[in-house]
């Protein structure tokens, strides 16, 4: 499998959904019995971050991929067996990422009105979502799990360079009882007690660990992301550092310290607003110092957070 850039095609059309359930897609067969396999909003037999398509539950599997990508697996066990093999085999490879992707069963057999709506022209395919869109070309197979597991680690830095940090909740994860405290997760619990008693140092080498040990903890990241921001600023006289960047309106180091203050304020958008127009305003490497440090805070923020997604925007803007 040959890398696949994210890109923004075109929204997905679903016109082809309106057609009865049993109208087969082109080289697809008929379901057996008309009725398609799983329920809406279900768990795939791959797990927590897995779920098999029906017509009921495609749209909002869609919608989504705007937290973060969605994998369709097309296939078809009448068809093609080992189509089926690669399916479960990408439900393996995106439980290992642990939400970081969620894994979409398409069985064309079940649903080929989906299949006919993607013009899904082979089986096996694989098309990653994002934003509700296409995010690379379609990625055929048949591929041994060594193969998807060099494209999946392709795809998150792909995603880790653009700053997208989302990850989806386990499918089926019991919900906490109205009333009741959600439980900790002991992962993040030395990082937190390190904050939680002033030693900040230690809290960015706990988190450290707990992002180098998976990339695609987003809680993690943005636990790291701050406690760097708290790092950074540690000591520092916050007149003198605005001054700093008053009297050096292109320094890089006194503006991202500005940013880190005004972050540490609670003045988020201040410092979106800062960064990103020092990346308007400069080229080479101090624009890429400015960009990578406004997507430091980004991370620390979140990503679904509209702060975050009109600051992306705008970076978006400035950068183009």
């Amino acid at each position: 499998m040959s890398q696949q850039p994210f890109s923004r095609p075109g929204a997905i059309d679903l016109s082809g959904l309106r057609q009865p359930a049993n109208t087969p897609a082109p080289g697809a067969g008929a379901p057996a019995g008309g009725a398609p396999a799983g329920s809406a909003g279900g768990a795939a037999p791959g797990g927590a971050y897995s779920v098999t398509i029906t017509e009921q539950n495609f749209q909002e599997v869609l919608e989504a991929s705007r937290t973060a990508p969605v994998v369709l697996v097309f296939h078809s066990p009448q068809q093609s067996p080992e189509s089926s093999q690669m399916a479960r085999d990408v439900e393996t490879v995106v439980a290992e990422h642990e939400g970081r992707f969620l894994a979409g069963d398409v069985d064309i057999d079940a649903v080929p009105g989906i299949a006919q709506a993607m013009q899904i022209p082979q089986v096996p395919l694989m098309l990653v979502l994002l934003d509700g869109r296409p995010a690379t070309q379609p990625i055929p197979g048949p591929a041994p799990i060594e193969d998807i597991r060099a494209l999946f680690a392709q795809l998150v830095q792909q995603l880790t360079a653009q700053g997208i940090a989302g990850r989806h909740a386990p499918r089926g994860a019991a919900p906490v009882a109205e009333g009741e405290e959600p439980q900790a997760d002991p992962r993040y619990a030395a990082a937190q007690d390190a904050l939680g008693e002033g030693n900040i140092d230690l809290a960015v080498a706990e988190y450290q660990k707990l992002v180098d040990a998976n990339p695609a903890d987003t809680e993690a990241s943005a636990g790291l992301a701050m406690a760097k921001v708290l790092q950074r600023t540690q000591g520092v006289d916050l007149n003198a550092a605005r001054q700093a960047a008053a009297e050096a309106p292109d320094d890089i180091d006194a503006q991202t310290m500005v940013a880190d203050l005004d972050m540490l304020g609670g003045h988020v958008e201040d410092a979106f607003g800062r960064l990103t127009e020092l990346v308007r305003r400069t080229a080479g490497n101090e624009r890429d110092k400015a960009r990578t440090h406004l997507l430091g805070l980004f991370a620390a923020v979140g990503n679904d957070d509209p702060r975050v997604i009109r600051g992306r925007q705008n970076l978006a803007s400035a950068l183009f």
